[in-house]
């Protein structure tokens, strides 16, 4: 393999991220990655014949440093703003501020904005409508709804719970819980995001990551009688499903927010929520995956995937699921082999 093809290799990504979450930095981290070549290779004695080995190595780094600052000056030129139709439905996502709180004004603003934007003249195919139908004030919003599309994050910044008090899942197939975080959720893992006041580092932090309990806490963050500090917890409850700890990782990103990513137990269902104590719990019924992310899976996990999504949509119409109908199609098989035989008193569960 040529080494342009390492350059987006994501094969290694489970291992870098442990070991950045070993390293709790991005100098330490570096320190690890030349602490191996200068150890375990002859990277900095140079290719053979060379005067000054060490000289060569630093171009070597900076060769490959510049080449991947240029790869993400390119890929940073994609992401800029899009034109301003396009701008207000990326402001609809719920934003981490500069203070590290999670700003959900900015969604209501596009909201908002959106709806002011509707011309409030009438046009001659307007009139021809009033003229039809006789608009009340309870009715308009009934029919704004009608005319502009709601979208999911629509939905998500109204939060209205479901008859047991369930919201629909933010985009991410997540949710909020004010004053702790954001999560987000694929069939296998979970990434929560807590957001930190300025400069956090990893020393900073004391995280506990239990099978079945999550804690996060500030070192030093209170004052308590005795002059002395103690650890602020931001998060101390039991998780709603056990997880994978050999496999689960927390890093701290731009110094202002703790990204952790928890692995599921069980990779094959979707959560309501985080924690036990976490309100409001989102309603796993309204969950819909992606289609790119489907089409990322192998194809027997994609089976599953798909045949799990269709027994829940057919629990939710009060109809049966593919083993129940599959058990229903052989036992209707067998009668039609076998019509001499009386059914009627058998039970058959």
């Amino acid at each position: 393999m040529s080494s342009s093809k390492f350059v987006d290799d994501d094969r290694f990504d489970g291992l870098y991220l442990n070991v950045a979450s070993a390293a709790h930095g991005i100098e330490p981290l570096l320190d690890t990655v030349f602490s191996f070549l200068r150890r375990k290779t002859d990277f900095f004695a140079g290719p053979p014949g060379a005067t000054d080995g060490t000289q060569v190595a630093i171009q070597k780094v900076n060769q490959v440093l510049q080449k991947h600052a240029a790869l993400y000056e390119k890929e940073h030129a994609k992401k800029k703003p899009p034109p301003p139709q396009k701008k207000a439905k990326k402001e609809e996502v719920i934003e981490m501020g500069a203070d590290g709180g999670f700003d959900v004004t900015a969604a209501a603003a596009a909201t908002t904005t959106k709806k002011e934007k509707t011309p409030p003249a009438a046009t001659p195919k307007v009139e021809e409508k009033k003229k039809k139908v006789e608009e009340t004030p309870a009715d308009k919003p009934k029919s704004d709804t009608e005319v502009t599309p709601t979208t999911k994050d629509d939905k998500d910044n109204s939060e209205e719970p479901d008859n047991d008090g369930k919201v629909i899942p933010s985009k991410g197939n997540g949710g909020t819980v004010d004053g702790k975080y954001v999560w987000t959720q694929i069939l296998a893992e979970l990434s929560v995001t807590v957001p930190l006041p300025d400069n956090t580092r990893g020393r900073d932090l004391n995280v506990t990551i239990s099978r079945k309990h999550l804690k996060v806490g500030l070192r030093n963050a209170l004052k308590n009688d005795n002059g002395g500090t103690a650890t602020k917890w931001l998060v101390d409850d039991d998780l709603i499903k056990p997880i994978v700890t050999d496999d689960s990782f927390w890093t701290v990103e731009d110094g202002n927010r703790l990204v952790l990513n928890l692995q599921k137990t069980n990779a094959m269902e979707w959560w309501d929520a985080v924690c036990v104590n976490d309100t409001p719990k989102i309603n796993v019924q309204k969950i819909q995956p992606e289609n790119s992310q489907l089409g990322d899976l192998d194809g027997e996990t994609r089976k599953t995937v798909e045949k799990m999504m269709f027994d829940q949509r057919q629990k939710a119409a009060g109809l049966p699921t593919s083993e129940e109908q599959q058990k229903f199609d052989m036992i209707e098989k067998f009668k039609k082999q076998h019509p001499e035989l009386d059914f009627s008193q058998a039970k058959i569960s």
